[in-house]
């Protein structure tokens, strides 16, 4: 299907104009995935007309996922075959209730209900209050703004839960088992109920459609050698879905709130004056409280060991284990503080390397806005929020960046003055010797194990991760060789200043 096709598709069905290619084909992706699903109590002529209109969403479908939708329409097609002809219509007079009746049911049903009341989903603000950072929360929350989301993020459920919480989940299906005999008594005539698919089903679907960029490359001459500063860097896209990402923004717009009001602990939160451009974000310590600099008592940069901070949060922790379960981070790196840093426009962090009291690796989660960051063996301070650097690579809204190897320890980076408001999280592990006196290890960071799941699965996605335009500046190179196309560092070929950092992203 061509481009000509799309057209008259969007002209037959005006409801299409409104979107871009590509959230059409974002869409396409994602019916495509769960065709099975929404196929599975359809007749076979159903089954071929919903497949097709999914199909025709995205014209530059490829051949593995046009392979996969058309197996998983036979299946839908076998599936029905194997219905008892008594308990469907020899037409399609069914088809309507079997299935467009009780997607939203089965929705609610596999959902832990945050996703209609917010960041008060679950039982979840009475644990962040008593078992992890015992902290009084406030009912209202700031008011952010909500960035547009694509058809698959709106049907992506908030599932940022405690995977432990059996009880309450038994609790729920017993609600909702008895909601649907109810329903059964009720109806006049008895309609096939429709299978729904398990958590660990969704999760699953979920985890084999993480982008994952591993293969960055930015060559520079460090001591006489060309190395791949970037070796180490590793951007993964589709952790969070956008209802987790606004229960995460949620919440810290609510622990800003505390911390206006001095309800967390002197050194967890700081608001420091702006004295000038790219100084004063805002910054939330979890775990152990980071000096950035020799401070007026003399301590050096790194982890204050008395100074007390408040633990992590639930919340956090439920994100921690989500990166280790996805295979983001590694189980023998979980890690045990974060800091939050929320960035008004034209806020900005200066060229630097993560302090060695911290190991390696470490992630920044991004969210509300996208933006850049610069790396560089040598970047240079410009102007108020401006750098001068090797590589500008952006960070998507949700996105979470690791960095490891060369990329944490050789390369230096820094963030421009963003262009608008923005939101990062940062999870690392403390060198157990430059731990918080007194400092304990939270029980349910302990032994987190990833999916049994394959990550390296190559499929690859149309996204060229080019940074966007940002205050940041080109380094000149001395002989062109700095940058290429290959991770071979000892090639002897020349390169251009401008190849750095290509490939595709690769669904795991």
């Amino acid at each position: 299907m061509n481009n000509n096709d799309l057209n008259r598709v969007k002209k037959e069905d005006p409801f299409l104009i409104q979107y871009q290619s590509s959230e059409l084909r974002i869409a396409s992706e994602f019916l495509t995935t769960w065709l099975p699903f929404l196929c599975r109590d359809l007749c076979h002529d159903c089954s071929k007309t919903l497949s097709d209109r999914i199909h025709s969403l995205d014209p530059e479908l490829d051949g593995g996922e046009r392979e996969f939708a058309n197996l998983v329409e036979n299946r839908a097609s076998t599936s029905e075959n194997n219905v008892d002809s008594g308990s469907m219509n020899d037409n399609c007079d069914n088809c309507d209730a079997n299935s467009l009746g009780s997607w939203k049911d089965a929705a609610e049903t596999n959902s832990m209900g945050s996703w209609k009341d917010g960041t008060n989903g679950g039982s979840e603000p009475d644990q962040e209050a008593s078992a992890s950072s015992g902290l009084a929360f406030e009912s209202h929350l700031a008011e952010t703004p909500s960035p547009r989301m694509s058809w698959a993020d709106m049907a992506q459920e908030d599932e940022l839960e405690e995977e432990g919480e059996e009880e309450q989940r038994k609790v729920n299906k017993q609600v909702n088992d008895g909601v649907n005999v109810l329903k059964e008594e009720s109806s006049v005539s008895k309609v096939v109920q429709k299978p729904m698919l398990s958590r660990e089903e969704r999760e699953h679907m979920r985890f084999m459609h993480v982008r994952r960029k591993k293969d960055f490359i930015c060559l520079e001459k460090i001591k006489g050698k060309i190395v791949n500063i970037l070796g180490g860097l590793e951007l993964h896209e589709g952790i969070f879905s956008a209802a987790e990402q606004k229960r995460i923004v949620d919440f810290v717009h609510t622990l800003n709130e505390m911390g206006k009001k001095g309800e967390l602990k002197e050194k967890t939160y700081s608001a420091p004056k702006k004295w000038m451009r790219g100084k004063g974000r805002i910054t939330i310590q979890f775990g152990c409280c980071y000096n950035y600099a020799t401070d007026k008592n003399g301590n050096p940069p790194g982890i204050l060991q008395n100074e007390p901070v408040d633990p992590l949060p639930h919340l956090f922790k439920v994100i921690i284990r989500r990166l280790v379960k996805w295979h983001v981070l590694p189980p023998t790196c979980v890690p045990d503080s974060c800091i939050v840093n929320i960035y008004e426009e034209g806020d900005c962090i200066p060229p630097h390397i993560d302090n060695h009291d911290f190991v390696r690796p470490f992630c920044t989660v991004s969210f509300l806005s996208e933006c850049n960051i610069v790396f560089g063996s040598n970047l240079k301070v410009v102007g108020a929020g401006e750098f001068a650097g090797s590589i500008p690579i952006a960070l998507p809204v949700g996105s979470v960046l690791v960095l490891n190897g060369n990329a944490a320890d050789v390369a230096k980076h820094c963030v421009p003055a963003v262009p608008t408001k923005r939101i990062s999280i940062t999870f690392r592990k403390m060198d157990e010797s430059k731990r918080p006196f007194g400092f304990v290890p939270e029980p349910d960071l302990q032994g987190i194990q990833p999916l049994p799941y394959d990550a390296e699965k190559p499929k690859i996605f149309k996204s060229d991760g080019l940074a966007k335009k940002q205050r940041v500046r080109r380094e000149p190179k001395m002989d062109g060789r700095e940058h290429g196309e290959r991770s071979d560092a000892r090639s002897q070929h020349h390169y251009p200043d401008s190849v750095c950092a290509t490939a595709g992203l690769s669904s795991g």
